[in-house]
């Protein structure tokens, strides 16, 4: 088995559109939620959500949106992307640069593409509207491919030239997750030396809006508080859209090209509770298990992570189900004590980002030595009695990091991070 690290990031997310300015809102805690304004129905009940700055994709044609200058997309690729696949192929073009990778390393059939999306419930939405009012043969083109679940995979490996493998993962939050852990098996058996890995989303009104049906986004107006975790009187969570994208690498191969190296990626775990089609077993059993897995696959010890990157998206019942826990496998596993907290209270609510996104904060942290805190908290959830929950950022350094992630249907993933140091 080999050892797989991570060489290369990019960011389009709410706290920032590069790694400096993410670094500095985790070590500020710096949030991204804004007023969520709805043109359609002004009185639907979501009042905030994640705001992706210097990006413009309202509407659907994709050659009306603006980004930033400094990435140049061809108007035939532009064209087949939906607004979180324009956020993708930036967060990737940057993620590339930042791992150095020339064009013969990238378009290589030694380095494959994995992505994580739900597709584009907008576009989808409105092609579809259209094809109905004007006719079949008055369908866009590029509708499809534009907007169904694997969007993400035919566009990046199209317009990148990937000639490794690629796949697509869809398991609501914990797709990217997924995408992390099959890469670090795909380098770690040698079939691939490494892999792009991209989780994103639209973050849209279609987006959005379906999970205030479920009764799952807070109710609250102020953007300065609606993000709270491990709060005692959290009402939902606040959704985000964007994209993150990791470059996953084989030790070797990163050491061999003198790639600067931002965390070894140790392994991962993954189980299912078997319980609810949308909640979190109320003990948190399937999660637990998938830590427990992780932490056998990478022979670490509970007593030896230092810091846990926590799913936690501001729901009673998530939030509770994963303190649960994570009781079970620290209190319960020699009395270890790791530093807790969430992210999403800065980001919010990433749904298929959300893994991706939080394993590159969870890198970050390692390479700039830092602990992010987890905002917002005014009152902590008696629940958490026994955890270690930080509400300010610690700069001290962990040397080995937890990121969790769990989805409907009660998929875990678990994924570990440690501290990169020449052997």
């Amino acid at each position: 088995m080999r050892n797989v690290v991570v060489t290369g990031l990019g960011f389009a997310t709410s706290i920032g559109n590069n790694a400096s300015a993410v670094l500095d809102s985790l070590q500020n805690l710096k949030h991204g939620i804004a007023p969520f304004v709805d043109a359609i129905d002004p009185s639907n009940p979501v009042h905030v959500a994640g705001n992706i700055q210097d990006f413009n994709t309202t509407g659907y044609d994709p050659e009306d949106w603006t980004y930033p200058e400094e990435y140049n997309i061809r108007r035939e690729v532009l064209r087949g992307l939906s607004p979180h696949g324009l956020y993708a192929l930036c967060a990737t073009k940057q993620a590339i640069a930042d791992a150095s990778l020339t064009e013969d390393l990238l378009s290589n059939p030694s380095t494959g593409l994995y992505t994580a999306s739900a597709g584009s419930a907008g576009c989808l939405s409105h092609h579809m509207e259209r094809m109905n009012e004007r006719g079949v043969l008055r369908c866009y083109p590029l509708a499809i491919v534009a907007s169904i679940a694997g969007t993400l995979t035919f566009n990046l490996v199209a317009a990148l030239k990937i000639l490794g493998s690629s796949c697509g993962f869809v398991s609501a939050c914990a797709s990217s997750g997924h995408a992390l852990g099959y890469a670090f098996d795909e380098i770690a058996t040698g079939r691939q030396d490494r892999i792009i890995v991209v989780g994103a989303e639209d973050g849209n009104r279609e987006s959005i809006i379906p999970f205030a049906g479920m009764r799952a986004l807070t109710s609250s107006k102020d953007p300065n508080t609606a993000s709270r975790p491990f709060d005692k009187n959290r009402d939902g969570f606040v959704c985000t859209g964007g994209a993150t994208t990791l470059i996953l690498e084989d030790e070797s191969s990163a050491q061999a090209r003198g790639a600067r190296i931002y965390a070894r990626f140790n392994g991962w775990g993954q189980a299912s509770d078997g319980y609810n089609v949308a909640i979190s077993h109320p003990e948190g059993d399937g999660l637990a298990r998938a830590i427990n897995l992780a932490l056998k696959a990478t022979g670490i010890n509970a007593q030896d992570i230092d810091y846990v990157n926590a799913h936690a998206t501001s729901t009673s019942i998530g939030d509770t189900s994963e303190m649960r826990a994570l009781k079970s496998v620290f209190l319960n596993n020699g009395g270890a004590s790791p530093a807790i907290s969430s992210t999403k209270a800065l980001t919010g609510h990433g749904l298929s980002l959300a893994s991706a996104m939080e394993a590159a904060f969870c890198t970050l942290s390692i390479h700039h030595g830092i602990m992010p805190g987890s905002a917002h908290i005014e009152t902590l959830d008696p629940e958490a009695e026994g955890l270690n929950i930080i509400q300010e950022t610690r700069p001290e350094a962990p040397k080995t990091v937890l990121s969790n992630s769990s989805g409907f249907g009660g998929a875990n993933v678990a994924l570990i991070f440690s501290k990169y140091s020449n052997p």
